[in-house]
């Protein structure tokens, strides 16, 4: 199963002809009534109830600045109205069905399809069967006929007996918000460790949708060792793949075991890891190239990046510091992803430091920040230290970008065109408690060339005088230096 995700059969096929497949595009809004009668969508409430509870510093400025930048909204200003709640924080813009219906066009796009059509349908609760009713998935199918789609994406995740039910009328294939998901996962995973964690979260979503495969599963299966008497092809693929979910999860098994045996060698040395968080799409990747200098692949497609990366980083006070850059994560991000991506995960619930990037320029900016939050808390991670950055100001208005001052936990830059990283560098610098950095005076001995060599390389020196055949400095250093140097400290 090597190099390949076993039941990812991609999204995107080609035809003889090297065309994309032709996909045609189902939102559903789904609305409830708030506590003052005001029309909140579903979606957006678990995202409220996260902002709520854990509240995102500099929200104000960055739905601020994203709204003046983009001068269009749904009326909803993060700025306005926080005066007047009880815990004075800002509101949260919602997510609502149409941006939800674009969220899924872009990826669509990242799967390589090509859309050719789109409805959103709104309703005051979902159809048991259908999930939006059956007269109006007849309307739909008859639109899909038109457009010649090949599939329906729906911006929702199905029940099995309700992707079942929704293919028998629309006559299509039929993916839902999940599958779409696992399906660029699948396309993007490079490394075997990636590849397996796919795989696992694939089995695990197709296990429970066996029965709606097709007439072909009720059939009895044939080969020796492969069925007991009178067993059905269902039981036995059923059987399968849970032979092939115990392979795969001791397999990741290893990962982690590994992984914790390289994550115990980086402890022994005082070498802290800062983990770069986010949204998809919010430049954590571009920031990662530009702090590292590394080649890692940054693009505007969503989960570009999914495999982990680390890189050293030398911190203004030299000390070095290990940056991970890691998937990003998306509204409703399916659990069985959030559980396979365990093992690269830890990462995140390892590291000193959080660094969560957001995009300045998208007027939704503080609720993808609650969508982080929601996966931060279900990774156990919610209380580590946290520093924002607020990425992407390139794309504001030049004046208002100008305005943006950082605060005691948030740095403005735009990665893209290098501004900011220097202060970034400074802040991380400030947040980072391992190996701490103290200021110290030293007589060293010309003769141990080496020494001042290492001082050199790894303390910033404030001051260097040669006297008696010794050099005298005043250096700002880590711990682990001063430690090394503490015979020669003079005051």
């Amino acid at each position: 199963m090597a190099g390949r995700v076993p039941l990812g059969a991609e999204l995107v096929r080609k035809d003889k002809e090297g065309a994309q497949e032709r996909a045609f595009l189902v939102g559903i809004d789904v609305r409830t009534r708030g506590r003052a009668g005001v029309r909140v969508t579903a979606q957006a409430q678990a995202a409220r109830d996260a902002a709520s509870a854990a509240p995102i510093v500099g929200a104000e400025a960055a739905s601020q600045s994203s709204g003046q930048g983009s001068g269009q909204g749904s009326g909803q200003s993060s700025g306005q109205g926080s005066g007047k709640s009880k815990a004075n924080k800002p509101s949260i813009p919602e997510f609502d069905a149409d941006e939800s219906l674009a969220e899924l066009r872009t990826l669509a796009g990242s799967a390589g399809a090509k859309v050719v059509g789109e409805i959103l349908q709104r309703r005051d609760r979902p159809d048991p069967a259908t999930l939006i009713g059956k007269g109006k998935l007849e309307e739909i199918a008859g639109a899909a006929a038109s457009a010649n789609a090949d599939l329906l994406l729906f911006d929702h995740d199905l029940s099995a007996s309700q992707q079942r039910n929704i293919e028998k009328i629309v006559k299509r294939r039929v993916i839902d918000r999940t599958q779409l998901i696992l399906d660029i996962f699948a396309r993007h995973a490079r490394t075997r460790e990636g590849q397996l964690q796919v795989e696992l979260a694939q089995l695990q979503y197709m296990l429970p949708r066996l029965a709606g495969r097709g007439v072909e599963m009720s059939q009895l299966g044939g080969g020796i060792g492969t069925r007991g008497p009178g067993e059905t092809q269902l039981e036995t693929d059923r059987r399968k793949i849970y032979r092939r979910i115990r392979h795969v999860e001791q397999q990741l098994e290893n990962v982690r075991r590994v992984r914790a045996q390289q994550r115990q060698r980086r402890e022994s040395a005082p070498v802290a890891t800062v983990a770069l968080v986010g949204y998809t799409n919010a430049g954590k990747s571009t920031l990662f190239n530009a702090l590292t200098r590394a080649a890692v692949l940054a693009s505007p497609r969503m989960f570009a990046t999914l495999d982990p990366t680390i890189r050293a980083v030398v911190l203004p006070s030299k000390r070095k510091v290990l940056l991970s850059d890691t998937v990003g994560f998306i509204r409703s991000l399916p659990h069985t992803l959030v559980s396979a991506f365990r093992a690269t995960l830890e990462e995140v619930q390892r590291a000193s430091l959080i660094v969560h990037v957001s995009d300045a320029s998208n007027r939704l900016s503080a609720e993808q920040d609650a969508q982080v939050e929601i996966v931060l808390k279900e990774l156990e991670a919610e209380k580590k230290p946290r520093l924002r950055v607020m990425n992407k100001v390139d794309l504001l208005d030049e004046e208002l970008a100008g305005s943006l001052r950082d605060d005691a936990k948030t740095v403005y830059v735009s990665a893209a065109e290098g501004r900011g990283l220097e202060r970034l560098l400074a802040r991380i610098d400030a947040m980072i408690e391992e190996d701490p950095v103290s200021r110290v005076r030293l007589r060293v001995p010309q003769k141990e060339g080496k020494l001042l060599a290492m001082l050199e390389a790894k303390a910033r020196i404030y001051s260097r005088k040669y006297k008696d055949g010794a050099v005298e400095l005043e250096v700002e250093a880590p711990e682990s230096v001063v430690r090394r140097v503490r015979e020669w400290a003079v005051g």
